[in-house]
């Protein structure tokens, strides 16, 4: 059977990790999003406030199937 997907970035945010910033978009987008089916994590950055880092984000590429 033939299948078509959508593909969406989305931005996660963590104190901790780039992983856990990772984690934190898709378990937020499973809450809407269906038949989730591909995670990339393709860029990194830090906030930094006074010299220091605050934040960890994650830039992720993720696939979802499209529902008839």
């Amino acid at each position: 059977m033939d299948s078509t997907y959508k593909v969406i970035e989305l931005i996660g945010t963590s104190p901790n990790s780039w992983e856990e910033a990772a984690t934190n978009a898709i378990e937020t987008a499973r809450k809407t999003l269906k038949d989730l089916r591909i995670a990339e994590a393709v860029d990194f950055d830090m906030k930094v406030e006074d010299g220091k880092v605050t934040a960890f984000r994650t830039k992720v590429k993720v696939s979802f199937k499209y529902q008839d």
